[in-house]
């Protein structure tokens, strides 16, 4: 998730991840507990272990620095304002995007982290009735919950339990709410905003333990829990199973289990790819400080499965000598671009035929971890009604240099001469999917200047790829925010007013994060209630920010006793 220290703003509510208020597990009805049916295989926190001085790379020479040649016309192309592409063509349900003859931006709340518990029961329920009452009442489209793969199948492979997921989704219908059903198969715990902890299934981080590169591993050894290592996708390490066909079996309970809901209250699925739930690498983990912001992260490609793909490509490439590891010279977490030989403006390795190789290599892997898990879950979830979505973090610190490093180590081959976010939006045209984008509530000057952070600038180029691309672009505020300043940002960046004009094309969606205590506080619930006003009316509306408030003030004087029960609830 992309963020900045100096806009942390506010805290995620939710309690530590417990049983329900009255103590006692509630038993699954037996329509919500599945067991998978097996096919054979196919073809923490940061958990930081330590490993046999063997098991690190040796340090070989610095990367290769041979520059390539000046591509300066190629970076005055990108920043230049796009050509006109084709209109965009129409979405369906099911396809991706929202009927062309429909106005204005659906808003929905992003819930709780820990909105199901332990005993597989909601979590603070009168808070969730009151609370879902209230966003319904506001105009919210509807609701994102995180649908846990560490809670589900918990115990055993094979057995899930949606008891707590068949209450809370019969909740959002009895309010007539939406829902965007994200399939969290990462870790809750050691991001920002992470307010629980909800590891991988038990049984699958006894299998990391048995053999830890299951895990991504950065140069020093350092294994990270968050999220199975793309590298063992198609490796029966799990029981029997691939990762991927885990994956998917998961996706194919749920389906089963939800298929009355499936279009009509159930509307999206959202595909975890990665840590929070993003197609990318667990490059800058905060946990256990290893990782600060706006430091340029670490390439994880040295588990062992990861590593033979890389010698492998070497190989392919005539160049047998790079296939042994990664980049030595790229820095640490903790480094600037400049600090390091790999990452610096002149002569840097990341501008040279090695650096070429290695992160071609590096980011086409995500791209292809992701076609495999969305191949699979469009062919699950095929005529069932519903959008698949992918959610791509927002890394904009570091975004003015010319080797965008914290970009590159969390697997976007995005610098000034190349777009990263091109082939990743043409894979998701592919498969009909949304393209998910975070930090779509910052400015560039709210940022620290001499990090060069530039999320405006970034929302803009993965905007005109998505166009390109002809993909669905969707937003999510990176940060909990609740001033008018955040709310106009939002506006403007959903009106996708690219090239100076109108136009048809607007964001599909907009996910706030998150609905809390501080959400309904009076001034903030004012300003949230009138935002979701102006999303809804487009980007043609006549209408004045100030007419729009006093408009919701009615709204909000009646609403006031249910929105003063959220906020208590919640709390307690």
């Amino acid at each position: 998730m992309a963020m900045s220290l100096p806009h942390q703003i506010g805290a995620i509510s939710g309690a530590p991840l417990a049983a329900d208020s009255a103590g006692a597990a509630i038993e699954a009805p037996s329509s919500a507990t599945v067991t998978a049916v097996w096919r054979s295989p196919a073809a923490s926190n940061l958990r930081v272990s330590a490993v046999d001085s063997d098991r690190i790379s040796p340090s070989p020479p610095l990367s290769p620095r041979c520059v390539r040649p000046d591509l300066s016309v190629a970076a005055q192309a990108l920043m230049s304002p796009a050509t006109e592409v084709e209109e965009d063509r129409e979405y369906v349900a099911g396809g991706g995007a929202q009927a062309k003859d429909r106005k204005g931006v659906p808003v929905f709340v992003m819930m709780p982290l820990d909105s199901v518990t332990w005993n597989h029961t909601v979590n603070r329920k009168k808070a969730m009735n009151a609370s879902l009452q209230a966003l319904k009442s506001a105009g919210v489209e509807g609701i994102m919950m995180d649908v846990w793969w560490g809670l589900v199948e918990e115990e055993k492979p094979g057995e899930y339990n949606w008891a707590g997921y068949v209450e809370l989704l019969e909740m959002a219908k009895k309010h007539g709410l939406k829902v965007q059903a994200v399939m969290s198969f990462h870790q809750c715990g050691g991001n920002v905003g992470d307010s629980c902890t909800i590891p991988l299934p038990k049984w699958v981080v006894e299998e990391i333990d048995k053999d830890p590169d299951l895990a991504y591993t950065d140069q020093w050894g350092r294994r990270n829990y968050e999220y199975l290592s793309l590298g063992c996708d198609t490796v029966p390490c799990l029981k029997g199973r691939t990762p991927v066909q885990c994956y998917s079996d998961f996706m194919r309970s749920f389906r089963d289990t939800f298929d009355h809901l499936l279009g009509d209250t159930i509307v999206e699925i959202q595909v975890g790819m990665g840590p929070a739930g993003e197609l990318r690498y667990p490059s800058y983990p905060e946990a256990n400080g290893t990782w600060r912001f706006p430091g340029i992260g670490a390439f994880q490609c040295y588990d062992k499965y990861m590593l033979s793909s890389l010698k492998a490509a070497a190989e392919a490439f005539g160049k047998p000598e790079w296939g042994h590891t990664g980049p030595t010279d790229a820095g640490e977490y903790n480094n600037w671009p400049e600090d390091t030989n790999f990452f610096k403006k002149e002569g840097g390795g990341w501008n040279s035929e090695y650096g070429e190789f290695f992160l071609t290599w590096y980011s086409e892997l995500l791209i292809a971890h992701g076609e495999r898990i969305l191949q699979s879950a469009k062919n699950i979830f095929e005529n069932k009604g519903v959008k698949i979505s992918v959610k791509v973090a927002g890394i904009h610190w570091h975004y003015g240099t010319r080797s965008h490093a914290p970009e590159l180590t969390a697997g976007y081959y995005n610098t000034r001469f190349r777009d990263g976010y091109l082939p990743i939006a043409q894979m998701l045209a592919r498969h009909g999917a949304i393209f998910n984008f975070t930090c779509i509530e910052m400015r560039d000057h709210e940022q620290p200047q001499d990090a060069l952070c530039a999320p405006e600038k970034l929302v803009r180029q993965v905007a005109l790829a998505t166009q390109q691309a002809e993909v669905p672009l969707a937003g999510e505020n990176a940060l909990p925010r609740y001033d008018d300043t955040a709310h106009e940002r939002i506006l403007q960046a959903s009106a996708l007013n690219l090239d100076g004009s109108s136009g048809d094309r607007e964001m599909c969606a907009f996910t706030y994060l998150r609905m809390n205590p501080e959400l309904f506080q009076p001034d903030n619930w004012r300003r949230f209630v009138a935002f979701v006003k102006k999303m809804g009316e487009g980007k043609d509306t006549n209408k004045c920010w100030e007419q729009v408030e006093r408009e919701a003030e009615h709204f909000v004087h009646v609403t006031q006793p249910l929105v003063q029960e959220a906020a208590v609830a919640l709390m307690h």
